[in-house]
């Protein structure tokens, strides 16, 4: 090429053809290269036409699939152990267009009404607009199957209910969906597959906002989907058609941060039952939510589906106080940093009525349980000791 011109010369050494010239190599990369390409190039139409007619591998343009999606999906489906699964641009896209992927105008969904805000919002509001009608029910407290109409189409809860943390019945909720003909997606935001393996117990779609722990060091927005490649499939030409595919660097960094989920997840537990076994015995807390106590009403159903000893890094208290003893005990925490998201390397601290769940009316917030005087603790890799005195002085403020 050297009788090109410069520019001609800049442009074309060392582009993507270099990729023919690695694959004879007899070594590869130990860790998988980031592919920052939008799209793929051929040599001739029959090979594009191989590819779309599902005759031969390979890509064609990013916003359809990249190599870094698909790599970070194989771990995800691995870990969870489903047939396939889907990285989108954040949780709540992994969320509305799975959803939105396996019902139509003029159906039912049942729901938990312990949800996180937003997707208590999309269900309560946005699903409107499609003509798809929402009953929120207490999958623990009621029998649901009453509810369950010839039009419901989906069950929707979490595995760790935000922010209360609440444990459905996994398996009961399994069979119901079974016996009607329903399908049914579970966000496994809070318990990841460390925790809890619903697609084990049955569940036909698992949800993440793997933002959190899943990304777990703060610096990624991601969601995922992982379940049945019927369902898979179902979801991921609602993917393409929208456009919300996870990138290239943000998919390798997820993949980055899998790596190390089974430690995080089980320190992150260890360090939240400590946590919240100190401060159920604390004179300023009315309550503590946390499947991993004794006194959860929850506990026993929490401890037959989860791994053992495992019950999450997220805790909930009740302050005895509202408004204004939140946000002192906010005020006063020196190195926990109070933030709108959770399960980053770090503990922190979020205060429901006023982020995620904001959008809810006084009569809501009453209804679910979430009180002005509540705060939800991400707790974090610190030592716990010191994470239990930085608490235990912020309280010593109220």
């Amino acid at each position: 090429m050297n009788d090109k011109a410069l520019s001609t010369r800049l442009i074309h050494n060392g582009d993507g053809q270099y990729y023919k010239k690695m694959a004879s190599y007899q070594s590869i990369p130990e860790v998988l290269p980031i592919y920052n390409t939008s799209v793929f190039a051929f040599d001739d139409v029959p090979s594009v036409d191989a590819i779309y007619d599902h005759e031969a591998e390979g890509y064609i343009y990013s916003r359809i699939r990249h190599p870094n999606s698909d790599a970070v999906s194989e771990i995800l489906a691995s870990a969870d152990e489903g047939e396939d699964a889907l990285v989108f641009s954040s949780g709540m896209s992994a969320i509305v267009i799975s959803v939105l992927s396996v019902v139509s105008p003029g159906d039912h969904i049942l729901s938990s009404p312990v949800l996180y805000g937003g997707v208590h919002g999309f269900f309560q509001n946005e699903l409107k607009r499609f003509g798809i009608d929402v009953t929120f029910v207490d999958f623990n407290a009621e029998d649901i199957e009453k509810y369950i109409r010839p039009n419901t189409k989906l069950l929707y809860t979490e595995t760790i209910c935000n922010p209360l943390m609440a444990v459905p019945d996994i398996p009961r909720l399994s069979q119901i969906a079974r016996r009607h003909g329903l399908l049914f997606f579970i966000d496994n935001t809070f318990a990841t597959s460390v925790v809890a393996k619903p697609l084990t117990l049955d569940a036909d779609v698992v949800l993440y906002s793997a933002t959190k722990y899943l990304g777990g060091h703060s610096d990624i927005v991601a969601g995922a989907a992982i379940g049945s490649t019927s369902v898979i499939d179902k979801i991921r030409g609602k993917l393409v058609t929208y456009g919300a595919i996870l990138g290239a660097n943000d998919s390798w960094l997820l993949a980055r941060s899998l790596r190390t989920l089974e430690l995080r997840v089980k320190q992150h537990s260890h360090n939240a039952l400590k946590v919240a076994e100190f401060l159920e015995g604390h004179s300023k807390i009315e309550k503590v939510f946390y499947p991993g106590l004794l006194s959860s009403p929850d506990h026993e159903r929490a401890a037959a589906q989860f791994s053992k000893g495992l019950f999450g890094g997220m805790i909930s208290v009740n302050l005895k106080g509202g408004e204004r003893e939140a946000s002192t005990v906010i005020a006063s925490l020196p190195t926990i940093k109070y933030v709108p998201s959770l399960a980053g390397t770090a503990t922190t601290v979020s205060y429901a009525a006023k982020t995620s769940h904001r959008s809810f009316s006084k009569e809501q917030l009453d209804e679910v349980g979430i009180t002005y005087g509540q705060l939800r603790f991400s707790i974090g890799l610190e030592d716990a000791e010191d994470i239990i005195s930085e608490i235990d002085g912020a309280l010593d403020r109220i």
